[in-house]
């Protein structure tokens, strides 16, 4: 990513839920040299400690949940840029856990809102959705698409309903109240520094060490996936270009689209790896298809995916490999 695109964001407090997370984290790189930065997160996940800039003299960290509106109306206020990153995420978590899947994306959601709303100087409020409000099949979806939701009692789509909640609460504090705010619905973001679940993180951690690489279902699941430097960059897009208020936002890439099965023969390749490829069985519904249209990102914030898959891989990679070699220390 290119700051040098960003040059007038300097002098800003920006407070960031969720901060403590993989996409929140790898924002704060991009802003902490010239920007106050307030971290809000329950550290239930801690990718910000793997950061160089962990401890920033311009890095405030509040440990703090977000279904605890006192404390966050507390913590924001000074803040003049908001980005709301927290939630539960990763397939398997929220299936365990649907109960507090809705509870931290509905409710914490609007404690935010509600807090946000009470700041003196608020310039912009960026909240996260997700690419699963599309359902189980979304080629080339566009941000007017009509929202698909799965059959009630099949646990994966309780982050989808909660997500879409977020975004029609969102949306209704922006008309209501001329909150600032911004919708990104973030299309299977990867790299260096993500924590917990994550088909690339994991198949690149097994194919490092020549394991098994297990591919659930038939494998023939289509993706589109979006290397985290992109995504920080349309994140600071959606910061600073005012036409960006009040609007939704797909954030992903369209020219890195595979296969779950050809992604992990690529992965493979491109690491040199042995390891085998199994087929798994996999007792949860799961999107076959999810390719995003980025018609309205590219004309209104100027956004356009730059990292290849390979050149992702790559990447991530390295980053993995270095961790896995500072562990064996």
């Amino acid at each position: 990513m290119n700051l040098a695109d960003f040059p007038d964001f300097s002098g800003k407090h920006v407070f960031i839920t969720g901060g403590a997370g993989f996409i929140g984290s790898s924002l704060i790189g991009a802003i902490i040299e010239h920007n106050k930065v307030t971290v809000y997160d329950n550290f239930s996940r801690n990718a910000l400690k793997f950061k160089p800039y962990r401890n920033h003299p311009n890095l405030n960290i509040v440990h703090g949940d977000i279904l605890d509106p006192e404390a966050l109306k507390t913590a924001i206020q000074g803040a003049t840029h908001v980005v709301h990153a927290a939630g539960i995420a990763g397939i398997d978590t929220v299936i365990r856990n649907p109960v507090q899947t809705m509870k931290v994306n509905m409710i914490g959601s609007s404690n935010l809102l509600e807090a946000a709303a009470t700041l003196d100087h608020c310039e912009r409020v960026i909240c996260f959705s997700t690419s699963e409000v599309f359902g189980q099949v979304a080629f080339r979806a566009n941000e007017s698409n009509a929202t698909v939701l799965g059959a009630v009692g099949e646990a994966r789509w309780t982050y989808a309903v909660s997500k879409l909640a977020e975004e029609h609460l969102t949306y209704a504090h922006y008309k209501e109240f001329g909150l600032p705010t911004v919708i990104i619905r973030p299309f299977n973001i990867y790299g260096p520094g993500q924590i917990g679940e994550g088909a690339i993180k994991t198949m690149i951690e097994l194919a490092l060490q020549n394991q098994t690489i297990q591919v659930h279902g038939s494998g023939t699941q289509i993706r589109a996936w979006c290397y985290v430097d992109d995504m920080v960059e349309g994140i600071m897009r959606c910061l600073t270009v005012d036409a960006a208020v009040g609007e939704s936002f797909n954030l992903g890439n369209e020219s890195t689209i595979i296969t779950i099965y050809g992604l992990a023969n690529t992965i493979v390749r491109v690491l040199g790896s042995k390891s085998p490829i199994q087929f798994q069985a996999k007792d949860t519904v799961d999107v076959e298809l999810r390719i995003p249209e980025l018609n309205k990102a590219r004309q209104v914030l100027g956004f356009q995916a730059k990292i290849d898959l390979e050149e992702g891989i790559k990447l991530t990679a390295a980053h993995i490999r270095q961790g896995m070699d500072n562990n064996s220390i």
